[in-house]
């Protein structure tokens, strides 16, 4: 029982983790109607930016603090975030709106390889660690009950406080301020929104900041547990079945299906791995979306789309 629960939990925390890139996901969906490829690529650039950051901030006299130089770290990493998200509502999103919802989508593809291009060509392309205290050495529960005791990686459950956070805060931003509604309005119908003044301009520059942000969160834990580096990209492979299965249009069924699919792949690799050769942590995500979308294409926790003729 103590390994199953063990086993568990690691899925449990495996499931926040993914759940930082998936929120991501849902609010470019939410506000532009389109799913954003570039995300992956997002997280990668601001763990790249908030090391370099850090580390040259290191180097400042006066600085030697971990504190006040993550602190100048994020600071620098918002403003980056903030004139990126300029540079691509300014460039990019302004001349396409109004257009098919596949063209964004093919923009959002050319976005995620400019940002892989222009992170490593400002900040480097080497291995890169982000430190921000949180503890390294594991937590041994219930050490009375089960032999051993069940272990939890620290890094983990403050990632998934962060998970939780983040989507209180961002669910108290779409419903209860002006901002939010503005973006679930655009997000709803463009033309609509363009009638009643919203300008879509500030709206798509505030949603990319906004997952920026997000990316930032998820960018810092990663890169904290894994180093900084541009395999870092990848780690949005996992987050798009575990949107799917929440709701493209729901910040908290992403965090549900992220633990689905956290806990999903460790259980079935610790269990059933042994039997059919193992490599389910691999694919499992994948088939348990796909098995979903023939049920339920609107996820757990997503908006059910009404045509009305």
């Amino acid at each position: 029982m103590g390994f199953f629960l063990e086993t568990a939990i690691g899925g449990l925390m495996a499931g926040m983790l993914y759940s930082l890139v998936a929120i991501g996901f849902v609010l470019i969906y939410k506000a532009s109607g389109v799913f954003n490829f570039a995300h992956g690529s997002l997280v990668l650039f601001a763990a790249l930016a908030m090391a370099r950051f850090s580390e040259w901030a290191g180097t400042v006299e006066g600085l030697d603090s971990l504190v006040l130089r993550n602190l100048v770290a994020i600071v620098a990493t918002l403003i980056t975030l903030l004139v990126l998200a300029w540079c691509i509502q300014r460039w990019c999103l302004s001349r396409l709106v109004n257009q098919k919802p596949v063209t964004l989508l093919m923009a959002t593809i050319g976005i995620a390889y400019m940002l892989d291009g222009v992170g490593q060509l400002v900040f480097g392309s080497g291995i890169y660690k982000i430190d921000v205290g949180m503890p390294k050495n594991p937590l041994i529960l219930g050490a009375g009950m089960f032999p051993q005791g069940i272990l939890v990686n620290m890094e983990d459950a403050w990632a998934a406080v962060a998970s939780v956070l983040m989507v209180l805060m961002l669910a108290a931003f779409f419903r209860l301020t002006r901002w939010g509604r503005a973006l679930r309005a655009v997000a709803d119908d463009q033309k609509a929104a363009l009638s009643i003044g919203i300008g879509l301009e500030s709206a798509w520059l505030l949603v990319w900041f906004l997952a920026g942000l997000t990316a930032l969160v998820a960018g810092v834990v990663w890169g904290s547990k894994l180093g900084v580096q541009f395999a870092l990209s990848y780690v949005a492979l996992k987050a798009i079945p575990a949107v799917v299965l929440g709701g493209l249009t729901s910040i908290p069924g992403a965090i549900v299906g992220s633990v689905i699919v956290g806990v999903g792949e460790k259980l079935t690799e610790v269990y059933l791995g042994p039997h059919v050769g193992g490599g389910i942590e691999i694919w499992f995500a994948y088939v348990l979306a796909l098995a979903l979308l023939l049920v339920r294409p609107q996820g757990l926790l997503g908006e059910k789309i009404i045509d009305r003729v």
